[in-house]
């Protein structure tokens, strides 16, 4: 017999919140109510999902006994929503940053472990099924010894010097934008393909306009009409990140959310003694491997696939499989440990804390012009990632 769904609460009404709310369906849940902004939003979105409740308060959710709940506001917010769910017992998905500060994300971390409750992150890119045939890959020692990992993830929905949102604002999204943002998945999804852990790092960033619109409305809104308040702008819109790992290699990523015709191109490669491997994710159904006499694309589900890419294929190769699968792929993971299973890879709190320090090093290492330690965290290293 098929388990009985479990019943998963969204906080957060916003794009993200929407790609929660397909993605625990996707993944079998029952998506048992909704917690806006205020009432009235909750009551306008429990309408739009179809969803049969719409929370007035955090309490009204908890007393509802959700088995999941899945944190998809600003920032801010993550790390009180986070905290109550972990005390009450309850298994919580929460969106990047875990927190504010790195110590907060620590202290959620450590929250999550001493009390055994199931706290993941939506390192979502984790989960297309050609991520884990490199992975796979590498692991099995057909790359031979790493020597470089490289790449950038370039956005341009910031280009437009009238575009804002609150993740512009500091308050809102925190210190840092766009390391925080993109670069924190950069960062998790080479060293999860590449199996290096970034020891220390040296960056730099730059605020390409100092002065914004008031935040207001979607988080991808697109510019302003010109009537907004103009205000300054604090969080950098590029960041340049050189990091040297636990084995003594080297890693380098250019992180952009200014970059023109970049949607979302996040780009690892990782080059090895034997060969070379790129993941793509504006193209995700292929891969590049590089060979020193000649390179191959490698297509999904195609020729003999890893184990692990096997299980997360839904469709015959030539199908376009995407970031949605790939993000309902992780909700179904997560709701198999809920359920008290241990699906490899699965992106924790440790992972997400670890990101936390990652992104205050690059900040540190940017104001300071120096290299800058990155430290170790309550689970020293999240072995999901090196294997």
């Amino acid at each position: 017999m098929a388990p009985t769904p479990l019943r998963v609460a969204i906080i957060g009404t916003g794009m993200i919140g929407a790609v929660h709310r397909r993605a625990a369906r996707d993944a079998g849940a029952e998506v048992i109510g909704v917690l806006g902004s205020s009432p009235s939003r909750s009551t306008e979105f429990a309408s739009q999902w179809g969803v049969p409740r719409a929370y007035a308060a955090f309490d009204d959710l908890l007393a509802d006994s959700p088995d999941v709940i899945q944190i998809c506001t600003p920032n801010g917010t993550h790390f009180d929503y986070a905290m109550q769910a972990i005390r009450a017992g309850v298994a919580v998905v929460c969106e990047k940053p875990l927190a504010m500060t790195a110590d907060q994300a620590q202290e959620l971390e450590a929250a999550a472990l001493a009390s055994g409750v199931v706290a993941t992150v939506p390192f979502a890119y984790r989960y297309h099924p050609l991520v884990r045939e490199l992975r796979s890959r590498r692991i099995a020692g057909e790359f031979g010894d790493v020597l470089l990992v490289h790449g950038s993830y370039l956005q341009d929905w910031l280009l437009d010097p009238q575009s804002s949102s609150w993740r512009v604002d500091a308050e809102a999204g925190g210190r840092s934008r766009a390391f925080a943002d993109i670069g924190s998945h950069w960062c998790d999804l080479a060293e999860f393909i590449s199996g290096e852990r970034f020891t220390e790092v040296s960056a730099t960033t730059s605020i390409v306009y100092p002065m914004r619109p008031e935040p207001s409305g979607l988080s991808f809104g697109g510019a302003s009409d010109g009537s907004a308040p103009i205000r300054e702008v604090t969080t950098e819109d590029t960041a340049i990140a050189t990091f040297r790992t636990a084995s003594g290699r080297t890693a380098n990523t250019v992180i952009s959310q200014v970059s023109a015709g970049r949607k979302n191109r996040l780009w690892v490669e990782v080059d090895g003694s034997a060969g070379s491997a790129v993941f793509d994710q504006e193209n995700p159904d292929s891969v590049w491997i590089g060979g020193e006499a000649s390179s191959t694309i490698l297509h999904r589900a195609s020729g003999d696939v890893s184990a692990d890419q096997a299980r997360l294929n839904l469709v015959p190769s030539g199908h376009p499989q995407g970031y949605p699968d790939a993000f309902a792929a992780f909700l179904a993971d997560t709701y198999t440990a809920v359920r008290g299973g241990a699906p490899e890879g699965l992106p924790t709190f440790a992972d997400g804390a670890r990101a936390a320090r990652i992104i205050d090093a690059v900040l540190e290492s940017a104001s300071s012009s120096s290299w800058i330690p990155i430290p170790d965290g309550v689970s020293a290293f999240a072995g999901s990632r090196a294997s």
